[in-house]
Parts: structure tokens; C-alpha cells; sequence
């Protein structure tokens, strides 16, 4: 029996619920959009498209939506700025919890695409922001 694609997001998302300490499933949707739309800006264009290509049109989406005219990536972006960031998109304050679910996507996110795919996106990334990747 094959899992539909909403099953899959159902699962991926309870998992990051579980891994990054949120408390319900519309968090972890809403910590999840904020991670991918932020790594989104992160990634060089051909990475970003290779990684979109590989996850579920949903997941795809949130990390293609993000834009802003004229944007250069930071190729020095610290972990702790990567995280306040992500914890602004999301609606959030505290980057040090940000963490958490950061973690969580980045671990669901690798699960769901290959190690080659995941290993662009590494070296695609900021130093500090690759070791996030890494230790996901």
C-alpha cells in the first residue's frame, strides 16, 4: 500500500511537530513554511530548484515563494542570524528556540530527498548554516 501525498505531509509534519517542541500541527505548518522560505533565500538558484524539485509540490512551493528584488545571499550568514530569521518569519521572537524547529525541518527535508540533493544544499549554504544542515 503506497502512501498519498497527503498522508506524507501528514507524517512530515507531525514529525516536526514531535522534533522541534511545537504544539500543534498548524506550528509545525507555520515553522516549517518560515525554515523553507528562509533556506529558500539562502540557496544559490540551481540548488534551490534541484531541492524544490525533489520535495512534494506543497514543501516545493514554501521554499520557492519567498522573494525579494534585488537580493544577494549573505555567503557569511551566521547560524544565529539564519535562526532569527526564521523565527520572524514564523511569527516568533526567540531565535535561540527557533532552533528546534529548524532542526526538525532540515531533518524531515533530508529524509524526503537524496544524499546528493542534500549535499548541494550544504555547500550551497553559509558555513554556520550548512553545520545546522549537517547536524539535522
Amino acid at each position: 500500500m503506497t502512501q498519498t501525498p497527503t498522508m506524507e505531509l501528514a507524517d512530515y509534519y507531525q514529525q516536526v511537530q514531535t522534533m522541534g517542541n511545537l504544539r500543534t500541527p498548524a506550528h509545525a505548518q507555520r515553522w516549517s513554511a518560515a525554515v523553507l522560505r528562509t533556506l529558500g533565500l539562502s540557496l544559490d538558484g540551481k540548488t534551490k530548484k534541484k531541492l524544490a524539485k525533489a520535495l512534494p509540490p506543497e514543501l516545493a512551493d514554501d521554499l520557492t515563494r519567498a522573494f525579494w528584488l534585488l537580493h544577494f545571499r549573505d555567503s557569511s550568514l551566521s547560524s544565529h542570524e539564519f535562526q532569527n530569521q526564521v523565527a520572524r518569519r514564523s511569527g516568533n521572537t526567540d531565535a535561540t528556540f527557533a532552533r528546534a524547529p529548524i532542526l526538525a525541518v532540515f531533518h524531515q527535508v533530508k529524509q524526503l530527498v537524496d544524499s546528493d540533493v542534500s549535499e548541494q544544499v550544504a555547500q550551497s549554504l553559509s558555513p554556520q548554516v550548512a553545520e545546522l544542515w549537517r547536524q539535522a
